[in-house]
């Protein structure tokens, strides 16, 4: 397990964050357990009911962004369930997420300025895996558009190579522009803390990428969230999604850090909260 490092928290209380630099990818053991994944599945489509007691929402946008080698089936039961609840949960439309491309970052911002202007509300993102890393450049980029950001399994944080897939991201990458995308300049840029406010949702269960590397440093409107969840689960897995729905309901310009129930359900386990 890598070493915490103790930073100071802009709320007071000293923070133990994790050492993501010397953070390294799962083992081969840690990826054959993503396999819990159809567990996860099938326990959220169990408990249906259960989400009609979740806060309801207000019906701003929200803009979900696959991981790597995903597309638009891979988030579609998130979507489903927050249109549910009550938001407009939209597709980034970009197809299977290969790897960035060029003209993307242009593509995906001009995404959440076209539904900030028809809402006339600002735009919450949720990024799974490769896809926060995107979410969190977005709202780098138009901060003004971007109501809150919320990652799962994001590894945004120290030693890229911490990941199952680096290799074959690699492979499908061979281009000038991800040469930029892993130099040092580019993973100190994508460390620091975002102008928005950001829940990063991690699990130590990950089988596919480096835990560390998913939790941000400590910064007023930022917390570091963890559950108990397979990297391939996290957009079926009941706390994460529980998560997600408090965080969105919490109205605009009112965000507060999250509080944990004392039990979901009677067949989930409490959320282990780091912040």
């Amino acid at each position: 397990m890598a070493s915490s490092t103790p930073t100071m928290n802009h709320d007071g209380p000293n923070e133990l964050v994790p050492d993501a630099d010397k953070a390294a990818r799962p083992s081969l053991w840690d990826q054959l357990q993503e396999w819990g994944v159809m567990l996860e599945f099938a326990s959220t489509h169990l408990s249906k009911d259960l989400v009609d007691r979740w806060p309801a929402g207000d019906g701003h946008p929200v803009l979900v962004l696959p991981g790597f080698l995903a597309g638009q089936a891979s988030t579609g039961h998130l979507r489903t369930l927050l249109n549910r609840l009550g938001y407009d949960a939209h597709d980034w439309s970009l197809g299977r997420n290969y790897g960035l491309r060029e003209g993307m970052d242009d593509k995906m911002q001009a995404l959440v300025t076209e539904l900030r202007e028809r809402h006339g509300r600002s735009v919450t993102l949720i990024g799974w895996s490769l896809g926060g890393i995107y979410a969190r450049e977005i709202a780098r980029a138009v901060p003004d558009h971007v109501r809150q950001v919320i990652t799962m399994g994001t590894p945004f944080r120290g030693n890229h190579r911490a990941t199952r897939a680096f290799r074959l991201y690699q492979l499908l990458n061979r281009n000038p522009l991800n040469e930029d995308v892993f130099s040092e300049s580019a993973r100190i840029s994508r460390a620091a803390p975002l102008p928005v406010p950001t829940t990063c949702i991690y699990s130590r269960s990950d089988g596919i990428v480096a835990w560390e590397c998913c939790t941000s440093l400590p910064a007023p409107q930022t917390q570091n969230i963890e559950v108990d969840s397979t990297h391939l689960g996290f957009g079926f897995n009941l706390e994460t999604m529980y998560i997600v729905a408090t965080m969105l309901a919490q109205p605009e310009g009112q965000w507060r850090r999250y509080r944990r129930p004392g039990m979901l359900t009677p067949t989930t386990t409490s959320i282990r909260q780091s912040t």
